[in-house]
């Protein structure tokens, strides 16, 4: 996909406003929120935007939540716990504090000593089979924060009906677990630096969500589609069945607009090529409005709304013959014909 630079950009909007050289420091500024106020109305105008829309990724179904007093950077949606094997296993679950990357942080803990479930931080580290299956996972400098109050060997902590302060530990309080099936907007994977010391990354967070499928979709057959309602967490899917781990999600990515603070006119931030005229075009017309030249920042709207539609019929006569985008409207096809 095309791009252009953010210093040709702002050179278009000031050959546009016609100053006859550089805008003032103060003008330079004021034209530089302008542009990112029509980048996001760019990337709002539709769903589907080929450049920040991602078609079918494997995500992670996060199956309980953390709630009581623990600190907020906690209270995120997990995917994972540990599962008793006759010895000792830690299974950490996927989303890490507060840097989401590396071999540390909170993880569910059931020791073969005492069966007991326990939240836990510490340090661990990996061995793996050749290829995929795990071997075994070693844990150090563990800080037991919370743990079951019977000695009942539950199969899954969702089942623990209620949580002790260890009272050694880093955190006070109460803890409660709530069962969710959802997917977050953000996750971190794993990968294998070495086959003994593996490290986790962060994916892109999502920004919308579009569509979720059973699997992967968009292939050669049709997969089951999910419905899905979405809050703070992330999307919450309904009837999914028993032990599902990962769900396909299409979605459009976050937002981020451009952190330009100075030398606006030499920038090489990369511009998207579809929103170019369109955001030079609009800034202009803000910038008239500025100056209460109301009629000519009418017409000159009508003249960026012009490069946007072009883009947007794009998108609106791919959509007629695919399946992808047939679910989504834009400003194109909510037009009478």
């Amino acid at each position: 996909m095309q791009t252009r630079t953010y210093g040709d950009l702002f050179k278009t909007a000031s050959a546009l406003i016609g100053t006859g050289g550089e805008l003032s420091a103060g003008e330079q500024d004021q034209v530089s929120y302008f542009i990112n106020r029509r980048f996001q109305q760019a990337f709002e105008e539709s769903p589907v935007w080929p450049r920040y829309f991602v078609s079918s990724e494997e995500r992670a179904l996060s199956v309980f939540g953390l709630g009581g007093t623990i600190p907020s950077q906690f209270r995120v949606p997990y995917s994972k716990f540990g599962v008793y094997q006759g010895s000792d296993f830690f299974s950490p679950i996927d989303i890490f504090t507060p840097s989401g990357t590396g071999n540390g942080g909170i993880f569910m803990y059931k020791p073969s000593a005492t069966k007991k479930w326990s939240l836990s931080l510490g340090a661990y580290s990996k061995s793996f089979h050749q290829g995929s299956a795990l071997n075994s996972i070693v844990v150090s400098t563990v800080d037991v924060l919370f743990y079951q109050s019977d000695s009942v060997n539950y199969a899954s902590p969702l089942d623990v009906p209620r949580w002790v302060d260890s009272g050694s530990g880093s955190m006070d309080g109460i803890l409660d677990i709530d069962v969710l099936q959802v997917v977050p907007y953000g996750e971190t994977e794993q990968f294998e630096t070495s086959v003994s010391s593996p490290n986790r990354k962060p994916k892109v967070r999502i920004g919308e969500f579009n569509r979720i499928h059973r699997k992967e979709a968009f292939l050669n057959n049709s997969t089951l589609e999910y419905n899905f309602y979405v809050d703070t967490l992330g999307a919450n899917i309904l009837n999914v069945q028993d032990g599902t781990e990962k769900v396909f999600v299409s979605y459009k990515k976050e937002f981020n607009p451009f952190t330009v603070t100075s030398g606006y006119y030499n920038s090489t931030v990369e511009v998207p090529g579809e929103f170019f005229n369109f955001i030079a075009h609009a800034v202009y017309a803000d910038f008239l409005r500025v100056q209460n030249r109301q009629e000519q920042a009418v017409a000159e709207e009508q003249v960026a709304q012009g490069y946007l539609f072009q883009e947007l019929e794009k998108i609106d006569l791919r959509s007629n013959n695919n399946s992808i985008g047939n679910k989504f409207s834009t400003y194109v096809n909510r037009q009478s014909r």
